[in-house]
């Protein structure tokens, strides 16, 4: 069974820094692409960033390049993504899910929750 466990959410002032986490397990972590998609009250599922299996190639989504990095350990099957520079407009649940881009496919977990609020 495929199971992806978000963490590393929280309250934080504009201009402040979180960093999330994604624990993975039930599937071969080390070789498949993985993303990060976030959802905001009242909106869609908006992809924000990728990496491919090795880590070695990143995507990120204009609105978030240059503040958020995304990254992986494979060695402990786990995602994650610093978030710098956090904005208001950040505020949202995030998920992570199998495959580098799109909003297809998202298992609507648990989640982590982030707000930007002052």
């Amino acid at each position: 069974e495929v199971r992806l466990v978000e963490s590393g959410g929280g309250l934080v002032q504009p201009g402040g820094s979180l960093r999330l986490s994604c624990a993975a397990s039930g599937f071969p972590f080390s070789v498949a692409g993985m993303r990060w998609v976030r959802q905001a009250p009242g909106k869609g599922l908006e992809w924000i960033s990728g990496i491919n299996s090795s880590g070695g190639n990143t995507y990120y989504a204009d609105s978030v390049k240059g503040r958020f990095t995304i990254s992986r350990e494979n060695a402990k099957n786990t995602l994650y993504l610093q978030l710098n520079s956090l904005k208001t407009e950040d505020t949202a649940m995030y998920y992570c899910a199998i495959g580098a881009r799109g909003v297809d496919n998202v298992p609507k977990g648990q989640g982590t929750q982030v707000t930007v609020s002052s």
